[in-house]
């Protein structure tokens, strides 16, 4: 499923002392290795420890650090893992500050520190000389012959890209990774000595997203711990673990003992992405670098105890805060897109159907919204009421009750008597309750909206949303159709929060009362008569499945081409308590099959505004045939 897992590490040291290091650093590539991690990064020249200061200039400590570099190579013959350490080199009287990158035993290429600091706290330029510039070397050790090293190299395993910076080399203009990631690398590893200043932890940070989300990588960070020198400078062991501009795992500063943090890595969706983004393809052509690849193999790729969290509503942020600032980000698209098409139109009026349900709910709070914005008279709002032969007392009265309480143009329509006259026309027996029966419903209220319209000189806002598009629940020319839609990028997971948002922060009384109810309300297309109780019949999770569960399988499909296989594992995976692996593979394979054979719904679908990062939209971002078989 192209997961690996990572390891970011602070290991207990000595300044100095080469062998108390080294005892740390195995034992920190003891409990990676146990835990099934193919790389660890460590700290910024963690041999020696990073603030040996003129000791770097001494023989002894050097030597001393390659033989500890050759300690970890034989504890680790048989450790199937890329290990990152740092450690001073001399090569031909010159000192580089470097990163080690050991496998099974051998040194597969060694890395200098491309930028040297030398202004404020720091002065390493008395001891190091700028690795910028090195590239595809080779040397030799007394151990090791044909090393590769230089600031290009790319260790490419059999399940992704390596490649690896030092500390300052992220704070500069254009850091290394960035040539790295566009030469190949997928998973950056930066060994750091970064001390600890007030607010410095929130920049760092923030450095670490923005450059995780600018290469399309994964970002692996790990700076050197209190243990280091405190005679200038405190260091805080900062841990971080990032993917795309997401931080997945980050540790508690300030540890005093050995620190590992761990997370998996999803591959598969930074190749994905960086296949899309056309922008990051043609920037690698222009780096005037080639990267020098170091190929080994990973014996052991199988996933074991996966464990990284699989959000249940990719949709949705988890964080209340940042749900109610996504809500409001949300409604300021919808209502300024809305309102862009009622200027250019020269339009003052707006036609919507109202069902009493969570979509068309949703579309009339934008258009209040919108005529808020534009100072229009919410009276020019004609909400239409069509009540049919399943149309419930519930959302009949919540209906009602929504459009007047928000001061709206409240008119009602039955359409039973049309459409017993089409069944009549069509010659359709009204007691058989097929997708005829069902449609011609669905087109007599479209065809009321529209005339409605064109009287009364108004737009007509479609309801629908994205996942109601990606399934093909709606009536081709029927609800599918409108002037302008506001709800195709919305997912009916998102149209919930949104509803929600309103009732909870920005209506009170009856209208607060009301959207609760319509939340409370079983999702029905109500198109099929009610039940012995007055009470809706047809639910439609119960017919096409949950909606969480489709929002879950749309999301993975369009954001990242996941294949069938790669959901089902990550849908079992996020929805293990929720549903059997059965239940999840039949609407899976119900998803499947109607997404594909209902694309010619979307292939006519009205304007809209794009939301979220995924929209089906044939204009925009989903170009698709109409016959494509569909995928087993």
């Amino acid at each position: 499923m192209d997961f690996i897992k990572v390891a970011s590490a602070c290991p207990k040291t000595k300044v100095g002392d080469v062998d108390y290091n080294i005892y740390n650093i195995l034992k920190c590539i003891d409990d990676a290795k146990q835990q099934n991690s193919k790389f660890i990064v460590f700290p910024e020249l963690c041999i020696t420890s990073y603030t040996c200061g003129d000791l770097f200039l001494q023989d002894y400590l050097l030597n001393k650090s390659i033989h500890g570099i050759q300690q970890i190579l034989s504890a680790t013959e048989d450790c199937d893992m890329l290990i990152a350490v740092g450690s001073p080199l001399l090569i031909d009287s010159i000192l580089y500050n470097c990163a080690f990158l050991l496998f099974k035993g051998k040194i597969l290429g060694i890395v200098p520190k491309s930028y040297i600091p030398n202004y404020s706290e720091f002065y390493e330029k008395r001891w190091f000389t700028e690795g910028i510039g090195i590239e595809t070397h080779e040397i030799d050790l007394q151990f090791q012959k044909n090393i590769p090293f230089g600031t290009n190299l790319i260790f490419s395993s059999n399940i992704a890209n390596f490649g690896v910076e030092i500390c300052e080399d992220l704070w500069v203009t254009i850091p290394p990774s960035s040539y790295l990631s566009l030469m190949g690398a997928n998973i950056i590893g930066n060994l750091s000595a970064s001390n600890e200043l007030v607010s410095k932890m929130d920049y760092r940070k923030n450095l670490i997203l923005n450059q995780s989300a600018r290469g399309i990588c994964s970002y692996i960070y790990s700076s050197a711990g209190v243990h280091e020198s405190s005679t200038d400078l405190l260091f805080s062991g900062h841990l971080l673990i990032s993917e795309n501009g997401s931080l997945l795992k980050e540790n508690q500063r300030f540890q005093r003992e050995n620190e590992v943090i761990y997370s998996w890595i999803d591959i598969f969706k930074l190749k994905a992405e960086r296949m899309k983004n056309l922008s990051f393809r043609d920037a690698s052509k222009f780096t005037g670098k080639k990267p020098c690849l170091i190929k080994f193999k990973f014996s052991n790729a199988s996933i074991n105890s996966f464990d990284r969290f699989i959000a249940k509503h990719p949709f949705v942020p988890s964080s209340k805060q940042e749900r109610e600032n996504r809500c409001k980000e949300i409604f300021n698209i919808q209502s300024s897109a809305l309102a862009k098409r009622l200027e250019h139109t020269g339009l003052k009026k707006a036609v919507i159907g109202i069902s009493g349900g969570l979509d068309s709910t949703l579309a009339l709070l934008v258009v209040v919204k919108t005529f808020e914005l534009l100072n229009l008279d919410k009276n020019n709002i004609i909400t239409i009421t069509m009540p049919g032969f399943g149309t419930t007392d519930r959302t009949y009265n919540n209906a009602l009750t929504l459009c007047k309480e928000l001061g709206c143009d409240l008119r009602e329509i039955n359409i039973v008597d049309a459409s017993l006259q089409h069944f009549k026309d069509i010659g359709h027996d009204k007691n058989i309750h097929d997708v005829t029966y069902e449609n011609v419903q669905a087109r007599e209220r479209t065809q009321i909206l529209m005339d409605l319209a064109n009287k009364e000189s108004g737009l007509l806002i479609g309801t629908g949303d994205l996942s109601e598009l990606a399934l093909g629940w709606c009536t081709y020319n029927g609800d599918h159709m409108s002037m302008y839609s506001v709800n195709p990028s919305i997912p009916k997971t998102l149209v919930r929060y949104l509803v929600k948002y309103v009732a909870e922060k920005e209506s009170k009384g009856e209208v607060a009362y009301t959207l609760m109810d319509i939340l409370d309300t079983p999702v029905s297309p109500e198109l099929l008569p009610k039940d012995s109780n007055g009470e809706i019949a047809q639910k439609t999770e119960d017919i096409v499945g949950p909606y969480e569960l489709h929002d879950f399988f749309l999301y993975h499909f369009i954001k990242h081409g996941s294949s069938k296989d790669r959901i089902l594992f990550l849908a079992t995976e996020a929805f293990k308590n929720d549903y059997t692996n059965s239940e999840i593979e039949k609407w899976l394979n119900k998803f499947m099959w109607r997404f594909f054979t209902q694309q010619f719904k979307r292939s006519a679908l009205p304007d809209g505004p794009k939301v979220g990062s995924i929209s089906l939209s044939p204009r925009g971002d989903w170009r698709m045939p109409s016959d494509a078989a569909p995928w087993k």
